[in-house]
């Protein structure tokens, strides 16, 4: 394993601050300061350190949450309003990957490995995400209006996208890209309120059978069938 990508694993810094800290010689490896870039190490029989403090790989963790509406995706909120920590009871210390907003529910994936939250956030891998969008009034437009829509920070492509119900009020869509609250823009743009909001599914990991408010863990089987999937595209 590359010892910047050791480091990265262990949490102490991204692949590129690693580097950075081993060419100021901050690492040692075995007793001895390195500011080889590229550097080769065994992680079950090198000692690595960090400014004299001995560096330990962590488990990584993966869940899917399904959020509750009503609770905000941070660790902590300095206007006291709840988070999806204050349910969360977890022995790992774990982050959300991307946000959903306050009100909105659905499929969120919780874990400490940075590597694979910037896999799944990166738009060059397009993953996807599945939503049930309720509106304020029958979506009396036509559809294919929404496959391409400009917004302010760009074009936003639509790939799928089909009525729920008789009503016209509730629509599925699938998208590829994950910008900031980029349903309800969308909708806004055509002049539709977003009532409620349901992420059915992220990176194919649904909450169909999940209830609302729990938790299962996710298999590092599944996190490389991920990998594989979408590197493949």
């Amino acid at each position: 394993m590359r010892l910047n990508k050791f480091l990265s694993e262990a949490g102490i810094a991204s692949r590129r601050k690693a580097d950075e800290l081993i060419k100021e010689g901050r690492i040692e490896v075995n007793g001895k300061i390195v500011t080889e870039l590229g550097l080769k190490i065994d992680p079950k029989k090198d000692v690595v350190s960090f400014d004299g403090e001995i560096v330990k790989l962590k488990k990584f963790v993966y869940y899917l949450f399904h959020k509750p509406a009503g609770y905000i995706t941070t660790l902590k909120d300095e206007k006291g309003r709840k988070t999806i920590f204050d349910i969360i009871k977890l022995p790992y210390r774990v982050f959300p990957v991307g946000r959903l907003d306050r009100d909105t529910t659905g499929a969120l994936i919780l874990t400490n490995d940075g590597d694979f939250a910037n896999f799944l956030m990166h738009p060059k891998n397009r993953i996807q995400r599945e939503y049930i969008a309720t509106l304020d009034k029958p979506f009396d437009d036509s559809l294919t209006k929404l496959k391409k829509v400009r917004l302010e920070d760009g074009v936003v492509t639509v790939d799928t996208i089909e009525f729920v119900d008789l009503s016209k009020r509730k629509l599925k869509l699938i998208l590829h890209e994950g910008r900031n609250r980029v349903v309800k823009r969308i909708f806004s743009k055509f002049g539709y309120n977003v009532k409620a909001l349901h992420r059915l599914s992220f990176a194919g990991f649904r909450v169909d059978k999940i209830p609302v408010g729990h938790l299962v863990p996710i298999s590092t089987a599944e996190i490389k069938r991920i990998y594989n999937k979408y590197d493949a595209n």
